[in-house]
């Protein structure tokens, strides 16, 4: 007898999230041209956490907006078997005249969730979050994490198994950037989500994913990838992550000197 794989298990039995192969990205300018991106070759596996690190203007954000398909490769190809990925902004993006529910609520519309379902999947993505209770607030009562944390639930809202956040706690205190790591990591422990997570913090890098990847300067290539082998949950602070980062900047810093980027 034939066996029936739910939605999740294939996804897993592809063997990616994601495969970026061989993908280029040029934007026509006044002096022609201009290549951003050169030759990106990347997978993301299922339940895989990967930063994408890099100084600013390596092409970070353009790869990830090829990922979520805001836009297309010059060459090259981008593989989501899950489908569209869910992507998290560094703005929150929220819609100031609607609550904290209702924001939620409209990514689960235009999922096509029946209208008695979307209140109680809101109010469990907002304990997912830990803002239960939220569902009435409005943005301007919220605070700058507490914004971030109903961005991140209304992206989970998409029901994707693959998360693309673009340097989501850049805005934030350190205190506040610390806890939304927290909650990002048990997030996505518990769900098993794959993520692709823009940054140009290396010790954000570190703190958060199973693999941080450097891209070089413009065009962007891949420079290096390393395996982080801390045990979750980590610290900033910890030894072993300050010291994986200062190799990881020291080699940021190379690839800065070389492209002649300050």
């Amino acid at each position: 007898m034939a066996t029936t794989l739910t939605k999740a298990e294939e996804r897993t039995a592809v063997g990616y999230a994601a495969r970026i192969a061989h993908v280029s990205k040029s934007f026509g300018g006044p002096q022609g041209q201009q290549l951003v991106l050169d030759d990106i070759t990347l997978d993301v596996a299922p339940g895989e956490f990967v930063t994408l690190l890099g100084a600013s203007g390596c092409g970070k954000s353009t790869l990830l907006n090829l990922v979520a398909g805001l836009d297309r490769p010059t060459s090259g190809s981008i593989e989501t078997p899950g489908g569209r990925p869910a992507l998290m902004f560094q703005e929150h993006a929220l819609f100031p005249w609607l609550t904290a529910g209702k924001n939620i609520e409209l990514a689960l519309r235009l999922r096509g969730m029946d209208r008695s379902e979307r209140r109680t999947e809101a109010e469990r993505l907002l304990e997912l979050v830990r803002l239960g209770g939220a569902h009435r607030k409005r943005v301007h009562e919220l605070s700058g994490g507490m914004r971030q944390r109903v961005a991140m639930a209304r992206a989970l809202a998409q029901d994707s198994q693959l998360l693309l956040m673009d340097e989501p706690f850049a805005a934030l205190d350190a205190i506040t950037r610390d806890v939304l790591h927290d909650e990002l990591t048990r997030i996505w422990r518990e769900t098993n989500l794959s993520v692709l997570f823009v940054t140009h913090n290396v010790r954000e890098a570190v703190r958060l994913a199973e693999r941080v990847v450097l891209l070089s300067s413009r065009p962007g290539r891949i420079a290096r990838e390393w395996t982080v082998g801390i045990e979750q949950p980590r610290r900033i602070e910890d030894n072993a992550v300050a010291e994986l980062s200062v190799e990881i900047t020291e080699q940021l810093r190379g690839e800065i000197r070389r492209h002649g980027r300050h």
